[in-house]
């Protein structure tokens, strides 16, 4: 059995796609007459300096992600069993197990991007090797209220969002017991209640298509659970509010064949925390 995996927001980096876009002109052009800016440029020389903005940097990924799996499918590689990815990298997972089409998935991202970059000031914070229930507990103990639990990595790492105010708190919180933390590099408080407003304009846009059911299931990152029929829309509105429950979603998997392979389109993050969850750490 294989799961195929696809790597969100943090694995952008300048010189990305350069491998695949010579591949497929005709997408590539379409793609960057969808954005209105010269999506290769972007991507391989990032001249202007925006590939690390949300509102440019998610569908610049869902694009270099897509023509990723366009090559394995191309090569014969094995077919997968299961579909997943971490955040944005969800909408890949979609896109492979045949819910929508590239075009469709582009206009999704890019108006996820635009929608999750204006929703709210803030940030996120990695956690290391403090349960949430603890770490909760701790932070309100402090009087630090505020942060919402946003993703759930591995066994060893949570990552926690809020407003500059709230994650400041929470960094002093950490400090003083020792817990080791790493601030992020995202514009805003991803996976929390802070995206509420990105959450319904994006309800309202997601009106205007229509999905199919997976050909492959694709886990979902709000259940950590397959997609059920008829809920792509509630699944990817919810995604912008809910925590990523990556260690719950790799543990369903295992739980079910343990001898379960990975294989990760767009680095080897994800392959990282799979390691992680499979040992137990």
């Amino acid at each position: 059995m294989l799961a195929v995996i696809f790597a969100g927001q943090g694995s952008q980096e300048k010189g990305m796609g350069e491998e695949v876009f010579g591949r497929y002109p005709g997408l590539v052009q379409f793609a960057s007459d969808v954005l209105g800016y010269d999506l290769v440029s972007l991507c391989t020389e990032d001249p202007d300096g925006l590939l690390a903005r949300t509102e440019y940097t998610q569908p610049a990924l869902y694009v270099v992600n897509a023509l990723r799996y366009f090559e394995r499918v191309h090569g014969e590689d094995r077919t997968a069993d299961f579909l997943l990815g971490h955040s944005l990298g969800e909408y890949n997972a979609l896109l492979a197990a045949g819910v929508f089409d590239f075009e469709t998935g582009l206009r999704l991202v890019a108006k996820r991007g635009e929608l999750m970059a204006a929703a709210s000031e803030g940030g996120m914070t990695a956690v290391m090797n403090t349960p949430a229930d603890q770490l909760l507990k701790l932070l309100a103990e402090d009087g630090v209220d505020g942060v919402d639990i946003a993703g759930l990595n591995t066994g060893s790492q949570i990552v926690i969002a809020g407003t500059p105010p709230v994650l400041a708190a929470a960094h002093e919180c950490l400090k003083r017991r020792e817990i080791r933390f790493v601030q992020l590099k995202v514009s805003a408080p991803f996976h929390s209640r802070y995206m509420e407003p990105a959450r319904v304009r994006f309800a309202e846009f997601l009106t205007g298509f229509s999905f199919a059911e997976p050909a492959i299931p694709v886990v979902s990152n709000v259940t950590g659970r397959p997609y059920e029929p008829g809920q792509a829309v509630r699944m990817l509105t919810e995604q912008l509010v809910s925590p990523v429950r990556w260690t719950d979603s790799v543990r369903m998997l295992l739980d079910g064949d343990d001898g379960l392979e990975f294989a990760e389109i767009g680095g080897l993050s994800l392959t990282n925390m799979v390691f992680k969850i499979r040992a137990g750490v």
